[in-house]
């Protein structure tokens, strides 16, 4: 990513650097549902601490990690070094607001890649959606309510399953199997709170091509 910092850059990059690296493992959403696919090539779009994209790898697929944080990424490469899978993980610097990973993928996985900082969703999806190859699939989830921890305005409303694949406006012409569903699961916190969350989870395969 050439250029000025973005303001995702100037509100992530520090926010990274002074917090712990990552160590945990992958998110129970990407286990879930895609533990019974064949491995390929996933994109990891807002990789964090690594521990889905390590998971992937660990598992067969071949994984691009995208984050707009230069550390952020460094901690991921770190991280598949001490885990040997250095040849399945790969790191790209992106503000999606702006730039999108070249190339086609089996898996497009974005975990919770929300932000403080407004950038378009709906259309970084759309390129997301372009970037899958015939019965690939795209997996979103997306917080459904607050924990007592977070960051976010306790008051805040959510979108419905429902509400939340319309607002991504993507093409219903592309996708042969669409679930949009909440689930719960019991989160840990940062300081050892444990605490029932609900997710919004939005698992989407591509129409294969006659």
């Amino acid at each position: 990513m050439a250029g000025d910092s973005s303001p995702a850059e100037e509100f992530w990059e520090p926010h990274h650097a002074a917090s712990q690296p990552g160590t945990g493992g992958p998110g129970p959403v990407l286990v879930e549902a895609v533990g019974a696919l064949t491995p390929g090539d996933a994109l990891d779009l807002g990789c964090g601490g690594g521990g889905d994209a390590l998971w992937l790898a660990e598992k067969g697929w071949t994984v691009l990690t995208v984050d707009v944080s230069a550390t952020a990424l460094a901690r991921v490469a770190d991280r598949a070094a001490s885990a040997g899978v250095t040849d399945r993980v790969r790191t790209q610097r992106h503000d999606l607001d702006a730039t999108f990973p070249q190339g086609r993928f089996d898996l497009i996985s974005a975990q919770f890649l929300l932000s403080p900082v407004p950038f378009d969703r709906a259309a970084m999806f759309g390129r997301a959606a372009a970037a899958l190859r015939p019965g690939g699939v795209l997996l979103i989830a997306d917080h459904a309510s607050v924990a007592p921890w977070s960051w976010a305005d306790p008051d805040t409303v959510f979108p419905s399953p429902d509400e939340l694949l319309t607002g991504l406006s993507l093409d219903s012409e592309l996708w042969e199997d669409v679930r949009a569903e909440n689930r719960d699961r019991v989160s840990d916190g940062p300081g050892g709170q444990r605490a029932t969350v609900t997710d919004t989870v939005l698992t989407l395969t591509r129409r294969a091509e006659p």
